[in-house]
């Protein structure tokens, strides 16, 4: 097994609030009537969070407080933990106590263990395609409305970076902001005036010719938007030493380790958060 060299972990208390309102979701105004008819009160349980298929793991601090909330007498052991990989089959952790509150709490996480154990595992699986190029393989903030925070922890479980977390924490200039400016160049201005001196100002270019007025002006960072592979070795070469580049749109596992090849510092890829396919996690009692 492999890991994501020194991932932390997030705190509870970001945790907390996603982990309580699915709970509630889920329980509606009645309980969980099934388990409740079905299993007696008291009743002790041993159970297995199982990897189905092979991934890498993220959630299972998710998971943990699912059960924990429902009731806190139920002790969840970690086998393996998130940035590792997981064989079909393996064992993720082992869970005992009481079994209401077992099932009760199952369907809340399993739903996060496998939603974002399926972005770690797209995500590593791209990071391996551009391996020794450099590139960075980075998300965006096209995530799933109240799960930014998980779906950026899993991207970086997978061995990715982070984008911008939301519009309070760096300057990205794009195509609108320029038409509403009149142009780059007022764009920039206005950012450059109001930029405090830690903010970064990236700004978006379609051609060589937006790339080069933006170089000029001494932006930190491009983002080289929707570029045909040799237009975009052009733009890497232009750029280097004088700022960061990010690829953008159309970046698919088909031809993402092509994009890294031209040297660009980043790809950044919108569908790791708002459309990967779930890993298959289970439960057995």
């Amino acid at each position: 097994m492999t890991a994501t060299p020194a991932l932390p972990g997030l705190p509870d208390i970001l945790l907390e609030p996603l982990v309580r309102q699915a709970l509630l979701e889920d329980l509606g105004r009645a309980g969980d009537l099934t388990t409740d008819a079905i299993v007696p009160d008291g009743a002790r349980a041993q159970a297995r969070l199982v990897a189905r298929a092979p991934g890498t793991i993220a959630g299972l601090g998710l998971a943990t407080l699912a059960f924990r909330l429902i009731d806190p007498a139920i002790t969840l052991t970690t086998e393996i933990a998130d940035g590792h990989q997981a064989a079909g089959g393996a064992v993720l952790a082992r869970l005992d106590g009481p079994a209401r509150g077992i099932l009760t709490a199952e369907r809340v996480a399993l739903n996060f263990l496998g939603h974002l154990s399926g972005i770690a595992t797209i995500t590593a699986g791209i990071v391996a395609q551009i391996a020794g190029t450099g590139t960075r393989v980075v998300c965006t903030r096209k995530t799933l409305p109240g799960l930014r925070v998980v779906q950026k922890y899993a991207v970086r479980a997978g061995g990715g970076a982070n984008h911008r977390f939301g519009l309070d924490d760096a300057i990205l200039i794009k195509d609108n902001h320029i038409a509403l400016a009149g142009g780059v160049a007022e764009a920039f201005a206005r950012a450059r005036a109001r930029a405090g001196h830690m903010v970064k100002i990236e700004l978006e270019v379609d051609t060589l010719s937006q790339l080069e007025t933006a170089l000029g002006l001494g932006v930190d960072a491009v983002l080289l938007d929707n570029m045909d592979l040799p237009t975009l070795r052009q733009a890497v070469s232009m750029a280097r030493g004088r700022a960061l580049t990010e690829a953008s749109g159309g970046i698919t596992p088909d031809n993402a380790a092509a994009i890294a090849a031209t040297g660009v510092d980043m790809i950044s890829l919108g569908w790791l958060t708002h459309s990967v396919r779930a890993l298959d996690v289970g439960l057995d009692i």
